[in-house]
């Protein structure tokens, strides 16, 4: 099954939630030309990184971003992997990933596991504690959020249990660039997954941001890849074959998980 996605590289408009949604429906109706399967946007797409001002700009519940998301995915008929965005709730603000199918309805919420202290996420923002699958088209998928792919073993968990998309979202600086790509491409392959990565574009107070979206095939192989402006990012992934690269190289039939566990105990 061929399926196309379309990333949303956008430019964040620094601490305006209103303004960063009239820019996804501004884009959204760009790509529709296109008739996508998938849509996906950056993390914190609403608000940036104006982290410290989040008590008063984050979303109550995550409702106006569950709400702004289910309804375009509903008049545009596309699933809408919907980056990330601060939610507020009774026990501090998350960095929530929301998934909506093409009826609307929200299928998936991930708060980011990992919390990158070089950009004092762990002063404003508390971890999550979900899982990052959901379903979209009789797929089974992942999400995940920036830092997480410094983690191949979260990754990894999600391999395991079939997902076959992994969809990354993120606000990536420019300086590591190489590092973006270099993990991006490694998940692909020990994973033998389709990576679907939307980084942010533009600069805020103290970034400048890499772009550099990037559609990954199972062998590691770029499909598409953006540059560093404002664009939106569409190509095709064929999901049969994931399976081929799984059975042609049978990585999680030959693991031996009780042995990795040792290690841990000797050092």
């Amino acid at each position: 099954m061929t399926i196309k996605v379309a990333c949303l590289q956008l430019d964040v408009a620094f601490g305006d939630p209103a303004e960063n949604k009239r820019r996804v429906q501004r884009e959204l109706e760009q790509v529709y030309q296109h008739q996508p399967d998938i849509v996906v946007l950056p993390e914190l797409w609403t608000t940036g990184y104006d982290l410290p001002r989040l008590e008063k700009i984050a979303d109550e519940d995550g409702t106006d971003a569950k709400t702004f998301i289910s309804e375009l995915a509903q008049l545009y008929n596309v699933n809408i992997v919907a980056g990330s965005v601060a939610k507020k709730a009774e026990n501090g603000i998350t960095n929530t990933m929301y998934v909506a199918n093409r009826n609307g309805d929200i299928v998936g919420e991930y708060s980011k596991l990992h919390l990158f202290r070089l950009m004092d996420e762990h002063l404003y923002l508390q971890p999550g504690e979900e899982t990052g699958f959901f379903t979209l088209d009789g797929t089974l998928c992942a999400g995940v959020i920036c830092y997480d792919i410094r983690f191949p073993e979260w990754i990894r968990a999600h391999a395991i249990q079939g997902a076959e998309v992994l969809f990354v979202v993120a606000e990536w600086p420019l300086p590591r660039l190489h590092h973006w790509r270099t993990l991006l491409q490694a998940r692909a392959i020990e994973n033998q997954c389709y990576v679907i990565a939307c980084n942010r574009a533009g600069k805020d107070p103290s970034n400048v941001f890499a772009g550099h979206s990037l559609i990954i095939d199972p062998w590691g192989n770029i499909i598409a890849e953006a540059d560093e402006k404002p664009c939106s990012l569409i190509g095709e992934i064929d999901l049969s074959k994931v399976s081929k690269v799984r059975n042609q190289i049978p990585i999680f039939q030959d693991r031996r998980p009780e042995y990795y566990t040792k290690t841990e105990k000797i050092f």
